[in-house]
């Protein structure tokens, strides 16, 4: 039986595993590499964070404005719902490689309602 989520080197590991997957993605890494050229170094601990913040409660730990940031990656470049859902999948992968249990399926649920809310703002009839 693999272990929950339950501490913050739970959740970087998580983050970590993720975005190694994100990053070498045929479909969706070069969004990442290419196209909004991640300063990884930065990134990574402003993630870390956000779902810490999201998946353990720890107040105060993500004070930040993520819509703002993909807005502006869009106007660049259009995010597509097959981008987001292949996020998704790429996320809910990472999560049942190294956990199992409520936090984990909390994640994995997290990550999807995160990628449904976001998709009709990028690629649905009220996109810009």
């Amino acid at each position: 039986m693999k272990p929950d989520i339950q501490t913050t080197d739970d959740v970087k590991a998580l983050i970590d595993l993720f975005y190694e997957k994100v990053r070498a993605d045929t479909q969706i890494g070069y969004i990442f590499n290419e196209v909004a050229r991640v300063d990884w170094a930065h990134h990574l601990p402003v993630m870390y964070k956000f779902w810490e913040f999201l998946l353990l409660g720890t107040p105060d730990a993500y004070r930040g404005n993520p819509i703002e940031k993909h807005n502006e990656l869009h106007a660049r470049h259009r995010l597509k719902a097959s981008d987001f859902e292949q996020w998704v999948l790429l996320f809910k992968a990472s999560v049942d490689e190294l956990f199992e249990g409520p936090k984990a399926e909390d994640a994995k649920f997290r990550a999807f309602a995160i990628a449904e809310t976001w998709k009709p703002k990028f690629d649905g009839p009220f996109a810009k």
